[in-house]
Order: structure tokens, then sequence, then C-alpha cells
């Protein structure tokens, strides 16, 4: 699994052309679980952290900051990585980072110590960025480049199956056997019970580190194919005429994602705060915790229809679509009240499903042989994440329901790259391989 093989004049790549890459897609499936999983834990994670260390919602989204930072910092050195060891031993040294990160976190839950927590995300969340610098440009160019975007979705769909099961995991591991977790509203922790609750994060991570480390192991031992390096030398001589620049889906693509990522996280990491409230559901944490597996689930549904609709129709329209959606449950969440507004909320995670997968490839729409650093900018972009902190002191100031008018702002960016931003421009002969 060495770099994407071009359509047009490139020199053949040495791989058997009847190859079948079935089993290599299957197992990227499996990562793409993985850290849909270890991601989203992070939504349980917040609202117990707040009651471990007593924090506003602008501390608490500082958490989730650190954890997209990683992707702006280890972005080019896992492209860098990739380079230089491959794709296949890049994926289990990311692995590894993740497990080691996971370590980490029971080592900040015994102290306890909210500087370590955020040093340990760090380092899991640049395990994560390796394994998605790698997985998600070679999902998106295997294959046909019309159905790119129909055939990331579907992967994706495992990313959700992850991001569904992880707050069940959370809720009954982390705020079920915590005293923050398990009380009726907001709860004022004494020290013992902090140090208690600190505990709770223990079991969780020392399982995900050994979930983490076997799947490194069966990484190491697959037999992934390898794509041959005549066509990498051909696209490097050919990069040297083209400009990144001229493409305006992905001038317009990165910002996309950037602000895309600012809706989604914003909504997962303040979901449950969100719902426990007395005027919105009157819900426990631990309660709320398993009302998060509705707007995961929603989003896994999405992608699976969302797959199956590009396969008919272009995936722009089906993006803008999708984005009057989330634009319009995004206002009846600011201005409801009651199941109804909690329901809204949910229901993003519907209209949320297809964005990134279906922004990425229309960004990489197009570029030819400079789809790798088309590819690494756009998951750069995925630090915009990190700006979940502004929705959090929105909150400080504004009110947590009013912030969410943050988010409604976002999908009308994610609409008009839909209708116009995600139009090629000077294209070039797509990337692909044939499976």
């Amino acid at each position: 699994m060495a770099g994407p093989i071009s359509s047009g004049a490139a020199p053949a790549a040495t791989h058997n052309p009847g190859t079948r890459y079935g089993p290599a897609l299957a197992l990227l499936a499996s990562l793409f679980f993985m850290w849909g999983f270890i991601t989203v834990i992070n939504n349980t994670l917040l609202p117990h952290l707040r009651s471990v260390f007593d924090l506003s919602y602008t501390q608490t989204t500082l958490i989730e900051s650190v954890w997209f930072i990683a992707y702006f910092f280890a972005s080019i050195p896992s492209a860098k990585l990739i380079e230089r060891v491959g794709y296949q031993k890049s994926m289990v040294i990311g692995l590894l980072i993740m497990a080691a990160g996971a370590l980490g976190m029971t080592l900040a839950a015994s102290i306890p110590s909210y500087g370590v927590t955020l040093v340990m995300l760090f380092v899991i969340a640049s395990g994560i960025t390796l394994l998605q610098v790698a997985a998600n440009p070679y999902v998106a160019v295997v294959g046909k480049p019309e159905t790119a975007s129909s055939r990331l979705n579907l992967v994706q769909a495992m990313n959700s199956a992850g991001t569904m099961l992880a707050p069940m995991f959370g809720a009954y591991l982390i705020l079920g056997r915590s005293k923050g977790g398990t009380a009726q509203g907001e709860v004022v922790l004494t020290q013992a019970e902090r140090l208690a609750d600190a505990q709770s994060v223990v079991l969780p991570y020392v399982l995900v580190a050994i979930v983490l480390t076997v799947l490194a192991v069966v990484i190491a031992r697959f037999p992934l194919p390898a794509m041959g390096n005549a066509t990498q030398r051909h696209n490097k001589e050919e990069r040297k005429k083209h400009s990144l620049w001229k493409h305006r889906n992905l001038v317009f693509g990165i910002p996309a994602i950037f602000i895309y990522l600012i809706a989604e996280i914003g909504v997962a990491n303040l979901f449950i705060n969100f719902v426990s409230q007395p005027h919105i559901a009157n819900l426990t944490h631990e309660q709320a915790g398993n009302y998060l597996t509705f707007l995961w689930g929603g989003m896994m549904v999405g992608r699976f229809a969302g797959s199956a609709i590009m396969q008919r129709f272009d995936a722009g329209h089906v993006l803008a679509a999708f984005s009057i959606g989330a634009f319009v449950v995004m206002l009846v969440t600011v201005f409801a009240t009651g199941p109804i507004a909690m329901w809204s909320l949910i229901l993003v995670g519907l209209f949320h499903s297809i964005m990134f997968p279906t922004i990425f490839t229309l960004g990489i729409k197009g570029l030819g042989p400079l789809t790798e650093e088309g590819s690494g900018l756009l998951i750069m972009a995925i630090a915009g994440g990190a700006l979940v902190v502004v929705q959090g002191w929105l909150a400080d100031h504004y009110g947590l329901q009013t912030s969410f008018l943050l988010t409604a702002a976002c999908e009308l960016y994610v609409l008009f790259y839909a209708l116009w931003g995600s139009k090629t421009t000077n294209a070039l002969p797509d990337q692909h391989i044939e499976a």
C-alpha cells in the first residue's frame, strides 16, 4: 500500500492487476471503527472530567481542542513517516502510539491530573492522525473516481458503528461507575469523591489499549498489497508542473472540513450537558450518554444510505440537501425546549453523516498527481475541531442552547461548498486503483 495509482500516463504499477482489495478494505474498516470508537469515548469523558476537575464549559471544550490540535501538528510528520516506512508499518506505529496514550490515561486518572490528561489525549489523537492520513485517501482512490464518495461513505459507516457503540461503553464503564455520572443535574463533588470518580477511567482505557495492541499485531502480519514505486517517482515529477491552489474544490474544501468539524464536535461534546438540563430532558449524565448512541447511530444509518444514494445522484447535490436539513434541525434545537429540542439535536447526526467523506472526496477530485498533498491538507483541516472551545466560550457567556447557533452557521458554509465551492477547476486525470 504505497501511493495511489495514476490513471493517466503513469508507468504501470508493479502490482498484479487481478489483485482483490476487498480484504485490505475490510481491514481498513476496522481502523475506521477503532478511531471512531476512541474519539467518541471523549463525549462521555468530557462531562466526567468536568465533574472531577470542576471545569467551566471553556475548560471542558479545551480538552477536545487539544485532541484536534494534534491533527494540525501530526499530519505532515505522519505523511513523512508513511513516505519513509510505508503504509503498513505506519498503521502499526499509529496503533501502538494510540495504545501508549490509552495506558497514559490510566496514569492521569491515578494522579489525577488535568494536565497529564491533556497530554495523553494529544498522544492518542496523534496516532489516529497517522491512521487517517493513510486510510482516507487510500479508500478514496481504490476503484472508479465517480464512486469515490460512495465508497468512502460506506467505509466511514464502520467509523460510525464505532461512534455508536462508544457512548454505551463510556456511559456504563465511566459515567455509570462514578458519582458525578449518576447524580441528577450538576453536582459538586468532595475531594474524596473526585479521586474515586477519576479511577473509573482506568478499566475502559486498559481495555482499549489491549484491543489496539492486538489490532497492531494483526495488521503487522496481514499481507497488505504493495503498489510499487514507479508511479510515485512519476508523480513527483508531475507535481512540479502543477499548483494545488488552482483547484477551487480543494481551496474551498479545506475550510469546509475545518468548519464542518466545529459543528460535529460541538454537537457531540456538549450533547450530554445539553440534554441533561431540566428544561430539555432532565436526565442524568449516564442516561444522556445512552441517548448519545442515537446521535452516532444516525450518522451510521446516514452513511449507509448516502453511499447508496450517491450511486445514483450527484455527490454535491446530496451534500447540499443534507446541509439544509442540518441547518433546519439546529434552528429547532436552539429555539425549542423539552424532547423536541433533544430529538432535533439527535437528528443532526443523520444530516452530518455524509459530510466529512463527501467533502473529502470532492476536495481531492481532479487533483491527479497532487492527490497525496491535497489529502494531507484536508486531514490537517480536521484541526477545526479544536475551535469547539469557541462554542464552549459562547455557552459560558450566552447559554448552552444559544451556542448551537454557531453550529447552524457552519451548516451554511457546507451548503455554499456543495453548491459552488466543490466545482472543479483545472482538473487533472483522476488517480485511482482498479480493484
